[in-house]
């Protein structure tokens, strides 16, 4: 028996797909059911290693709320863009080529096959698989390639909820805009549609529920409120835009009290690592404020981002920080700029073949065409043990007797430990607590090492109260309508 899906469109980027998606992962497993996640394409820097490569993070904390292990299958086309050279194409976990988007569309037919195979092999294991599109399910300039939305949708006659983003304004226009837009094949997918993000009393809105089902002929699947109290991993770097994540520039107030700055490189990637981290300041320029500690992140396009850093001024104002006492911590990425250089002799993040490091360490970096993917488990020098995984093209020599950040249970060690500047390709290691308090020197508080079960749970709890079941139950749960869909 193959799994029934259900299909999460949007009428835009970033209106809560993920949030929406993951949601109704959490509500159908708490149900009983056997759900897993999908989504076949994904764009963003913002993966986890899983058995056979990676995927993008929203995959594998949906999973999580399917209390499942996260597989390739579950996001089959991952797209890391790598700045001038285009975009990484992961295909099933592994890195595939690196395309610009013109280049990408002449493999349609053959990425269709893999997303199809993908899909089907889960199909088979569970009774039904969330399908998260992305963007806008009417791009329409993408209809006749489309892997991921609408397209997708109509192969598995997927019946589709419609997410609508009421914080940014407009919601009217881009409810009934998508509606008009729709094909006749199209239109019988999107059986509801819902409203996200509202702030206020959700009375206030009745009017505008009427409004849009007269107007669309839908029912409303639900009004969701604006919620601050459920913390979800972010999806993409869009989150350091929007406020989701604190920056220097739109929270002055808490200059204060934090003690960490994370610098935000135009490439920023795997930015959960900081999940821990509250009140971390992003700095994209010189802020006047002496931190405790600053963080160079992971990034996809290392040498890019370090000769960002020296033209925006801030390894001038990194060095500043270390003279007063602050601490670097550099993942990934961040680690390799840590060394005097880094080689990119194969071209495979940036047309530049070399560039000098900061010189914090005796380490030279060197880039390869082999990415290394992987989960691992390790234990700090304190022997604190814990869980993370590693995502890197190349392999850094250290020149020098460093003890190192932590040690691999294989029995390999990783990274360094030098004074004030420390040095880690596992990302992951921060989201532990324990590791977190011994890289900060302090304790953290209880509540800010939240349960991702209990979000999770949070998370299904908003879902359910908002939803309306009958529209639910009536058209996309129950097993006694069937869609007709041709393909």
């Amino acid at each position: 028996m193959l799994a029934r899906p259900i299909f999460i469109g949007g009428t835009a980027s970033h209106v809560g797909k993920s949030w929406v998606a993951t949601a109704l992962c959490r509500y159908l497993y708490r149900m009983g059911y056997r759900v897993a996640p999908f989504k076949a394409q994904n764009m963003s820097n913002n993966s986890m290693a899983c058995a056979g490569g990676e995927i993008g993070r929203a995959q594998a904390a949906q999973a999580e709320a399917c209390g499942i292990v996260p597989q390739t299958d579950m996001n089959p086309i991952l797209l890391k863009p790598t700045g001038t050279l285009g975009s990484q194409v992961v295909l099933k976990g592994q890195p595939w080529k690196t395309l610009k988007p013109v280049e990408y569309y002449e493999h349609f037919d053959f990425l269709l096959e893999q997303v199809w195979a993908s899909y089907a092999r889960l199909a088979r294991q569970y009774e039904f698989v969330i399908v998260e599109g992305a963007g806008s399910i009417t791009e329409l300039n993408l209809k006749q390639r489309d892997l991921v939305n609408l397209g997708l949708a109509a192969r598995l006659a997927a019946p589709c909820i419609l997410v609508a983003d009421i914080d940014r304004g407009g919601v009217f226009a881009s409810v009934v805009g998508t509606f008009q837009l729709l094909d006749e094949t199209e239109s019988l997918l999107v059986r509801s549609f819902l409203v996200n993000k509202f702030r206020g009393d959700p009375a206030l809105f009745q009017d505008g529920v009427r409004i849009l089902e007269e107007k669309t002929g839908r029912p409303c699947l639900g009004v969701f409120p604006f919620s601050e109290e459920i913390s979800l991993d972010p999806e993409d770097s869009l989150s350091l835009e929007d406020g989701t994540v604190r920056s220097a520039a739109a929270s002055q107030q808490f200059m204060a009290s934090s003690s960490v700055a994370i610098v935000r490189f135009p490439h920023i990637s795997n930015f959960t690592d900081f999940r821990l981290l509250r009140d971390a300041i992003y700095v994209s320029s010189p802020a006047e404020k002496k931190f405790d500690v600053v963080i160079l992140p992971g990034t996809k396009s290392t040498i890019e981002d370090l000769l960002w850093l020296r033209a925006t001024g801030l390894e001038t104002w990194l060095f500043d920080q270390i003279r007063h006492g602050a601490r670097v911590i550099g993942i990934c990425g961040g680690y390799q700029m840590l060394g005097e250089e880094i080689v990119d002799p194969y071209g495979v993040e940036s047309p530049v073949r070399a560039v000098r490091g900061l010189g914090l360490l005796r380490a030279r970096t060197h880039l390869s065409q082999t990415k290394i993917t992987r989960p691992v488990s390790a234990t700090t020098p304190s022997g604190t043990r814990f869980e993370a995984y590693e995502i890197h093209m190349g392999l850094t020599i250290v020149d020098g007797n460093y003890p190192p950040f932590a040690d691999l249970d294989e029995g390999v060690p990783d990274g360094v430990r030098a004074g004030q500047t420390i040095g880690t390709y596992l990302h992951g290691a921060l989201e532990n607590k324990r590791v977190l308090e011994e890289l900060l020197g302090h304790p953290l508080p209880f509540e800010t090492a939240s349960s991702k079960d209990g979000e999770y749970d949070r998370l299904a709890d908003w879902f359910s109260q908002h939803v309306n079941q009958d529209v639910l139950f009536t058209e996309y749960i129950s097993t006694e309508k069937r869609y007709q869909v041709s393909s």
